[in-house]
């Protein structure tokens, strides 16, 4: 039986847009990432074309789950278009964003493809985008890849990923929601559905099953001595130092 792995991933951005049911003018996002959204990115990373519903099957089937560890803001926004063939104007649409958020996400599953797709991460095909391709991530997305564990205890261990800026304006909250994916072994509970399950990422025919999402809460974990998870990096301390300045 080969072993299973958790691969975890940082999701931040100046925006971020994962839109799980979304049609014709209005575009909405969801509060937090999703398993689609996610999947994609990972596919995208590994190059796997959209039209490959084969190599898609085993990405889809790895267990989900996501922690919010910096809620953001909802935006919105208003978008004009032109026909790419006929240059016609197309419907004014209004799209959301999430502004300033930081999510961990972690998938679940076999060590051999989680492997590769670490590999991916680290020299990705495409690029990764966080829901739209407007929505570059600030930083690498990749953490790392953990083994000999579960989904549930990494998004419990992992430290806090809130931005250096969020943490000195905020306190540290007592706990963080997870949503993920109930495991195999685990007893029915009350959950929500989504239609979020990927099945094919094919323009011609894109198609999502439902899952379940189960919604925990998790102490909130501080990184040893309460300095900066993510080191030294701060794209917006030099506007942090600015401000301090005119003050």
């Amino acid at each position: 039986m080969s072993r299973t792995c958790v691969l975890v991933l940082r999701l931040a951005g100046p925006l971020q847009s994962w839109g799980a049911s979304s049609r014709f003018t209005r575009r909405t996002t969801e509060s937090a990432p999703t398993k689609s959204g996610v999947i994609g990115l990972l596919a995208s990373a590994a190059g796997i074309d959209r039209s490959d519903d084969t190599h898609l099957a085993p990405l889809a089937a790895l267990r989900f789950g996501v922690r919010i560890d910096q809620p953001g803001t909802r935006i919105r926004d208003f978008h004009t278009a032109h026909h790419g063939v006929t240059g016609a104007s197309m419907p004014l649409s209004e799209r959301f964003y999430l502004a300033d958020a930081v999510f961990v996400a972690a998938a679940e599953g076999d060590q051999a493809l989680l492997t590769d797709l670490h590999d991916a991460l680290r020299a990705p095909v495409y690029l990764p985008y966080l829901g739209r391709r407007s929505c570059p991530p600030s930083e690498p997305v990749d953490i790392g890849r953990y083994e000999d564990t579960t989904l549930e205890n990494v998004l419990t261990s992992v430290p806090w990923q809130a931005s250096a800026w969020y943490r000195r304006r905020h306190r540290a909250p007592q706990s963080l929601t997870v949503l993920r994916e109930r495991a195999a072994t685990e007893p029915s509970e009350p959950a929500d559905v989504l239609r979020d399950q990927p099945v094919s990422f094919d323009a011609a025919h894109r198609r999502h099953a439902l899952r379940t999402v189960v919604t925990t809460a998790v102490p909130t974990p501080l990184p040893a001595g309460g300095g900066s998870p993510q080191g030294p990096h701060d794209p917006f301390a030099a506007l942090d130092a600015l401000e301090n300045e005119s003050a």
